[in-house]
């Protein structure tokens, strides 16, 4: 009788989708939202801090970095900036 070894396949997680952020986009009100929301779009994010009555996120996909600036009470992103 022959035994057959099965390797358990190697699974990556991988975003459903990669899409850019754009000025129009509601990401979240509260830092940790704004973080999960760039996350579910494919970012990497460095970092999530209040600036200046802001919220500001530093996310990179790809080569390319962004600070993303989103205002606490709608949600809304106010501003990004390339880098």
């Amino acid at each position: 009788m022959r035994k057959f070894l099965i390797a358990p396949a190697m699974v990556v997680a991988l975003p459903a989708f990669a899409a850019e952020v754009t000025q129009d986009a509601q990401l979240g009100t509260t830092m940790d939202e704004v973080k999960a929301s760039l996350v579910e779009m494919g970012y990497e994010v460095r970092k999530v801090k209040m600036e200046d009555g802001e919220i500001e996120a530093y996310a990179v996909m790809g080569d390319k970095l962004s600070e993303v600036f989103v205002d606490p009470a709608t949600g809304q992103v106010t501003k990004i900036v390339a880098k």
